[in-house]
C-alpha cells in the first residue's frame, strides 16, 4: 500500500543512520501488514537530538527507534520511561502518547525472544556475558528477567562489570578479560555483548577446548553474520545464534506500539535482511 496524506507515521534516529536495517525492514512488515504507514530514518547530533525529536512529535510522528549515540539521551527527555528502559539505562523506543514522550527498552526483549526463536530458554540456565557495555546490560537485564539461574561477567575493564553486577545482578561472578574461557564448560550459554568481530573490529577468540559439549554461542553482532567466534564455536559442533535475529526481535514491539497491530510473521524479514547485508560486503 502506497502512504496518502493520512499515513501513521514513525522512524528511526540515530548518527550515523545510512547502515541502520530498521527502515527496510519496518517497511517490509508495513506493506505485508497492508496499513497506511511509512517508517523514515532521521540523523540528528546529540545536540540536536532532543530538539529534532521534540519537532517530529509536535509534527504527529507517532514514535522513534533510537540507536547510537542517543539511547542515553533518550532517556532525559522521557516524561515516562518503563522499568526496563531504566534498569538497563538506555532507551531504544520512543512514543507520543497523550503529549508526552514514553521511553522503552526493548533490547533485552529482542534477545530473549532470539533464543527462543532459535530453540534456546533461557530459564533455568547458567550465562557467561562478555562485555560490559550497553549491549551486555540488556542483554543481563533479559536474562535475569526470564529466569537465568546465574549471569557471569568478564571485560576488560573489571570497574564497568562489577557496575553491571552491583545494577543487575548483585551475585554474578565477575571475570576478568584473560579470564574470558575459564567458565566455558561451566555455562550453558556464553553471549557475545562487545562489538569483537564486528565488520572492522579485531575478532573475538575465546578457549573453545574447554567448552561443554552442549554450550550454546551467542552473538549480537549481525555484521557479518558469522564472526570468528560462531565460526570457531560452531567448528566443535556448537550451536551458534547470530544477532540479527535480535535486531528482528526488538523491532517487533516497536512496531505494534507505532501502528496498533503485531508485525506479520508471515513476511520473511530475515531473508530480505540477510540479501541486503551480502550486497554491502
Amino acid at each position: 500500500m502506497r502512504p496518502t496524506g493520512a499515513a501513521l507515521t514513525a522512524g528511526v534516529i540515530g548518527q550515523p543512520i545510512a547502515h541502520s536495517l530498521s527502515p527496510l525492514m519496518m517497511s517490509a512488515w508495513i506493506e505485508a501488514a497492508g496499513i497506511n504507514a511509512v517508517y523514515t530514518p532521521y540523523i540528528a547530533t546529540p545536540h540536536m537530538f532532543a530538539p529534532v525529536v521534540s519537532a517530529l512529535f509536535r509534527a504527529g510522528l507517532k514514535g522513534l527507534n533510537v540507536t547510537l549515540p542517543h539511547k542515553t539521551d533518550a532517556l532525559m527527555i522521557a516524561n515516562r520511561i518503563s522499568d526496563a528502559a531504566d534498569k538497563i539505562g538506555a532507551a531504544n523506543l520512543l512514543t507520543s502518547v497523550d503529549g508526552e514522550i514514553h521511553a522503552d527498552n526493548t533490547d533485552a526483549y529482542g534477545f530473549i525472544s532470539s533464543l527462543r526463536k532459535a530453540g534456546v530458554e533461557p530459564a533455568g540456565r547458567s550465562v557467561l556475558v562478555l562485555g560490559a557495555g550497553g549491549a551486555s546490560r540488556a542483554v543481563t537485564y533479559g536474562l535475569l528477567d526470564a529466569g537465568a539461574s546465574d549471569v557471569a561477567i568478564a571485560n576488560r575493564s573489571l570497574d564497568k562489570a562489577r557496575e553491571i553486577a552491583r545494577d543487575l545482578a548483585p551475585n554474578s561472578e565477575i571475570l576478568s578479560w584473560d579470564d574470558r574461557s575459564r567458565l566455558l564448560g561451566e555455562v550453558d550459554i556464553v553471549v557475545n555483548a562487545t562489538s569483537l568481530g564486528l565488520k572492522g573490529q579485531i575478532p573475538l577468540e575465546m578457549d573453545w577446548s574447554q567448552a561443554g559439549e552442549n554450550l550454546v554461542a551467542v552473538d549480537t553482532v549481525y555484521t557479518p553474520l558469522e564472526t570468528r567466534f560462531l565460526a570457531d564455536a560452531r567448528a566443535r559442533g556448537l550451536l551458534g545464534i547470530d544477532g540479527l535475529g535480535m535486531l528482528i526481535e526488538q523491532g517487533k514491539p516497536s512496531f505494534q506500539a507505532f501502528f496498533g497491530c503485531a508485525a506479520p510473521e508471515q513476511a520473511d524479514i530475515r531473508l530480505l535482511l540477510v540479501q541486503a547485508l551480502e550486497s554491502h560486503e
